[in-house]
């Protein structure tokens, strides 16, 4: 690759994409790119490997126990600024088996409201149609299902805190903006 295409594929705005890899692969498949990344000094190329993940709470013999759980298992998300050889490297890591997409070749980065629902960065401003006091049901998450009355809304950091009642009593609830739908 000469210089003067690098140096332009540089000045492009790294984009978040999503990789398909092997079931159980997404820990390895990103320790991998990461080592990849800073032997061959791509960090400029390749900014940002993520799995998403959510806390999740379960209770086991009357004990409560709290674990990480992968929210799209068989996907890694990898925010990068698309090259030929970059494509070529992320592709043909052991673990991957494409870019998710209709065609592994050309691959689709995320939109900004993909971005803002996945709990990525993300400019994309929801549309907010309900209020402090309003009832809201959750649609997404671990109370699936749950309703609650908005308590507070955070505009700048994309969070809302709800009030459900669980076990009796009144628990709040942070949310993402895009958990939630005004019933």
């Amino acid at each position: 690759m000469s210089g003067d295409k690098m140096s332009s594929n540089q000045e492009q705005e790294a984009r978040w994409y999503v990789i398909h890899t092997y079931s159980g692969y997404e820990k390895k498949v990103k320790m991998t790119l990461e080592m990849i990344v800073e032997n061959r000094e791509l960090q400029g190329l390749i900014q940002e490997i993520s799995i998403p993940t959510e806390q999740v709470v379960e209770i086991k013999d009357g004990k409560k126990k709290t674990s990480e759980k992968k929210l799209y298992p068989g996907y890694v998300l990898i925010k990068m600024i698309l090259t030929d050889d970059v494509w070529y490297i992320v592709r043909n890591t052991r673990g991957v088996t494409g870019f998710v997409g209709p065609s592994s070749t050309k691959p689709v980065p995320l939109t900004e409201e993909e971005l803002m629902i996945m709990g990525l960065e993300s400019d994309w401003e929801p549309i907010i149609d309900y209020g402090e006091g309003d009832s809201v049901k959750i649609i997404h998450g671990p109370l699936d299902g749950f309703v609650g009355t908005v308590q507070e809304i955070n505009i700048d950091k994309k969070k809302v805190t709800v009030l459900v009642s669980m076990f009796g009593r009144e628990t709040p609830v942070e949310l993402d903006l895009t958990q939630i739908l005004r019933i």
